[in-house]
């Protein structure tokens, strides 16, 4: 059954890939929904400036809706959102969740009381097999945040291809980056009508987590 759904949209690889296979499975796209720090400034998960994901949003096609929330108040601002898509007559939320049960376990909370469904299309799937499909279907993904207690600055930058996961999982990191090792920013793809028109900037370096400054190229 075909359903209208927005996507919890990180504005990396997973919820691409969770976004993509939902559409391949006939429901319909609405909106990208984006939790931001509570001053608005950049996302709350990968560190991203509005105009980044403003930028990916035109490109789908879709609009992105934006969430404001310090951590406190993050779930409450999250549900409240929920809410307002349901009342739009959006029936389902898409999410790129793999295999951390208690981040599946809080969307399925916050959901129901939403009164929303839940499409989770990479759940439980093999993490390598997911970063090959990624790679196959001409996805670029670009390391733009580590954790640099597991993972080195020399990756920021660094663009997702089977050269790539190799040297990753060689060094024993998860290709994934599902613990949160680090985050991609997607450039293009099949769900973009045209790539994303970006540079890199300075590294910016905030605790153990390095963030390699993603803007648009001017006259963006």
């Amino acid at each position: 059954m075909q359903k209208p759904f927005i996507t919890s949209w990180s504005g990396g690889k997973d919820s691409a890939l969770a976004f993509y296979r939902a559409v391949q499975q006939g429901h319909v796209p609405i909106a990208l929904f984006t939790m931001f720090e509570e001053d608005g400034e950049r996302s709350k998960s990968h560190g991203l400036k509005k105009q980044i994901l403003e930028a990916q949003a035109e490109r789908m096609g879709l609009p992105l809706v934006i969430g404001q929330a310090d951590w406190s108040g993050y779930e409450k601002e999250f549900i409240r959102h929920l809410q307002h898509f349901k009342e739009q007559g959006i029936e389902m939320g898409v999410y790129g969740d793999i295999d951390l049960q208690d981040h599946l376990d809080w969307v399925e909370k916050v959901s129901k009381q939403a009164e929303l469904d839940v499409l989770h299309p990479l759940w439980q799937e093999a993490r390598r097999s997911l970063l090959e499909e990624l790679v196959e279907e001409e996805f670029k993904a670009v390391i733009t945040v580590v954790d640099t207690a597991r993972v080195g600055e020399e990756f920021l930058g660094r663009a997702f291809t089977r050269e790539l996961i190799e040297e990753l999982e060689a060094l024993g990191i998860d290709a994934c980056g599902e613990e949160g090792e680090f985050h991609t920013t997607l450039v293009d793809g099949p769900i973009f009508v045209e790539p994303l028109p970006v540079e890199f900037g300075d590294i910016v370096r905030n605790g153990q987590y390095a963030m390699l400054e993603v803007k648009l190229q001017t006259g963006e």
